[in-house]
């Protein structure tokens, strides 16, 4: 017998017997489909925020869905004990669609991240010539690259590192975008720059063009590893495949996940040339999880998907559209919008009271984003959505920015 509970018992149960380390919107939602969810009294939304952009493809893509169906009734796991039949394909298509060498596949995000950071100090020691345990890594201030202990020790954020230390050493933090800001922090034991193409958490502040082109050529030049942590920007997010290409060039090492997956299964991968992941040997790194046949047959579909369904030019097209109509929007709340496809900030005046407030009021009529950083929403739809559909949520912004 099903036990059917209203919203207020699902939300009351959760606080209950939860862990208290995230702060949702009060809505609970039990299905999805393409740009929209409902939840459980069967009201609809459209959705602006695509899982953190983990449902590029849109909610429960048919197409992902019958994959994971068929691999999961023939085999799941196997560890990395043993080989499996998709995961050379899964390498193999990866690569050639991005210019890789090869691929190191994870489960999450920040697992990606701490692999990049093995991976490269083991090439400043084992290639460069560092001396032991003095590798250092660079890092941009408001970055975001996960929630690990190592992680968060190079966080700027306040509410990320308070309590959690002590943390990793050997990370050095410079201002974002500002290449002559990198070339002033490269020491002879400097082996990698980590950076986003474009900071998704702190708010969507993208750095002036020319900028990925700019430090490729410093790293070239001082012989460090460029890496780009490209899990929300990457697979078609700003109307590329990767963010990168919008300067283009290619970073020594790219990680991607959320969107890998299409939102079914945790999938991330290290892309990489072969002479930085060639250092790491038999029982140095691994996954119980990572490559696993489910895994990599998912991964497969969801970038055919992407690229057989001209999603990333929709991205592009749409995100276009989506931007320019908002920073048509007369309000004076507004401080500034800025975006790239269809990965989208709008900064609000912090006199104003912070932006939940309007999450909160496009909640009631249908639209779901989240605010970052108190004062900046992210509308981040997913990559299929339609004109007619990105009509239909300006309409109700503009609504609630004109309520009081």
């Amino acid at each position: 017998m099903t036990n059917i509970m209203n919203q207020q018992q699902y939300i009351e149960l959760e606080d209950k017997f939860g862990a208290h380390n995230y702060k949702p919107l009060d809505v609970v939602l039990n299905r999805g489909e393409g740009v929209w969810v409902w939840d459980v009294n069967g009201k609809k939304y459209l959705d602006c925020l695509s899982s953190y952009s983990a449902v590029n493809q849109g909610h429960c893509h048919p197409k992902i869905l019958r994959t994971m169906t068929e691999q999961a009734q023939k085999l799941t796991l196997t560890s990395r004990a043993f080989r499996n039949d998709q995961l050379g394909l899964f390498y193999r298509e990866l690569c050639e669609l991005t210019d890789s060498h090869k691929v190191l596949p994870m489960n999450s995000g920040a697992e990606a991240v701490e692999t990049v950071i093995k991976a490269v100090r083991k090439w400043g020691y084992q290639v460069k010539g560092i001396q032991k345990d003095r590798a250092e890594i660079i890092v941009c201030k408001n970055n975001f690259h996960g929630r690990t202990i190592t992680i968060v020790g190079f966080s700027t954020d306040k509410s990320s590192r308070e309590g959690f230390g002590p943390f990793t050493q050997g990370f050095k933090i410079i201002p974002f975008g500002s290449p002559k800001a990198l070339e002033g922090a490269i020491t002879p034991n400097t082996v990698g720059f980590l950076v986003e193409p474009i900071q998704c958490e702190a708010g969507v502040i993208i750095p002036l063009a020319g900028y990925l082109k700019e430090v490729r050529t410093i790293c070239e030049k001082r012989n460090i590893v460029l890496i780009l942590d490209e899990i929300q920007t990457g697979l078609g997010r700003t109307g590329k495949l990767l963010a990168e290409e919008h300067d283009g060039i290619e970073a020594d090492l790219t990680l991607i996940g959320k969107a890998l997956s299409g939102g079914f299964y945790p999938v991330s991968a290290v892309l990489s040339n072969s002479e930085v992941l060639g250092v790491l040997r038999p029982g140095e790194h691994g996954s119980t999880f990572g490559g696993n046949p489910l895994a990599c047959a998912v991964a497969r579909t969801a970038i055919k998907v992407l690229i057989e369904e001209k999603m990333i030019e929709n991205a592009a097209s749409m995100g276009a559209y989506f931007l320019n109509e908002l920073k048509g929007i007369k309000s004076p709340k507004i401080k500034e919008v800025r975006g790239k496809g269809l990965m989208i900030g709008v900064e609000f005046f912090s006199e104003i009271g912070g932006a939940r407030q309007y999450c909160e009021r496009l909640k009631d009529r249908g639209l779901l984003c989240k605010e970052t950083h108190d004062n900046i929403i992210r509308f981040s739809p997913p990559l299929l959505i339609k004109r007619e559909e990105i009509d239909w949520a300006l309409e109700r912004i503009e609504a609630v920015l004109n309520e009081d």
